[in-house]
């Protein structure tokens, strides 16, 4: 019996060891804490596709039965340089057609709001919502949780739980087309002007080639000078680096 027997002493000490050896396991616990998904109402309008989207669904499956061994991620990188390599009428034809279907959203969400199925969802909405308030000590401690989490971290929880289909979720949803809808204007004149600078650089380089490939003589070089002499006189502002230019050669022909 007494070698069956341990001590009260030797198990502390074993049991101290043996927590001493041992990991925490609290800390980074919410980091692997999966976001629960909100509810999804199956009776709701059918949510409209932006025009990337549509662009990348018409040419998701040519591009694959054309290259078969690409895998599905370098598919996606591909589409998207298509897509910022798309001309401008072509890109606008998919952005009509998705402010189309937006617009086709917007009339069948209002008439589904009025709807019976629309108003049951909102209770069910609205319960387990309740139900989440009066968990008790496990809410209070994934609210404290939250809090200590990173700004941007919070800033996506707080837009991926609005529950759809409410006020909030409508202005949220406007905001977000206001916004796209300006950073597609800003895009399609920033492609505008780089069409213009690139026609502005093959129009340059065709002039020096041209004047490359010459053999100047007393009228061509006359020609130069007066073209020249326009070009610097309609806008000198705008033509200093090339007036100091001028002005060396000339210094060094005398």
């Amino acid at each position: 019996m007494e070698e069956q027997t341990a001590s009260p002493g030797a198990n502390a000490d074993n049991n101290g060891q043996r927590n001493g050896d041992e990991k925490p396991r609290r800390g980074n616990w919410t980091k692997g804490r999966k976001r629960k998904k909100p509810m999804k109402d199956s009776n709701a309008p059918k949510a409209p596709l932006t025009g990337y989207v549509r662009f990348m669904n018409d040419r998701r499956e040519q591009l694959r039965a054309e290259r078969p061994d690409v895998p599905f991620p370098e598919i996606t990188r591909m589409l998207g340089n298509e897509w910022s390599k798309l001309p401008p009428e072509e890109k606008q034809r998919y952005l009509d057609e998705a402010e189309r279907d937006k617009e086709r959203y917007m009339q069948e969400l209002e008439k589904y709001q009025k709807t019976e199925a629309y108003k049951h969802f909102t209770r069910k909405v609205q319960e387990k919502q309740k139900g989440k308030r009066h968990r008790g000590d496990a809410g209070h401690q994934v609210a404290n949780e939250a809090l200590h989490e990173k700004d941007g971290e919070g800033k996506d929880r707080t837009v991926f739980d609005i529950p759809i289909f409410t006020e909030e979720f409508l202005n949220h949803s406007k905001a977000r087309e206001a916004e796209m809808r300006q950073l597609r204007k800003t895009n399609m004149e920033y492609e505008e002007r780089n069409a213009a600078l690139q026609k502005h650089v093959e129009s340059m380089r065709g002039a020096v080639e041209r004047l490359e490939g010459d053999t100047p003589t007393l009228d061509s070089i006359d020609s130069y000078m007066k073209k020249l002499h326009s070009i610097i006189v309609s806008c000198p502002q705008e033509h200093e680096n090339l007036i100091n230019t001028v002005r060396d050669v000339v210094n060094r022909l005398d």
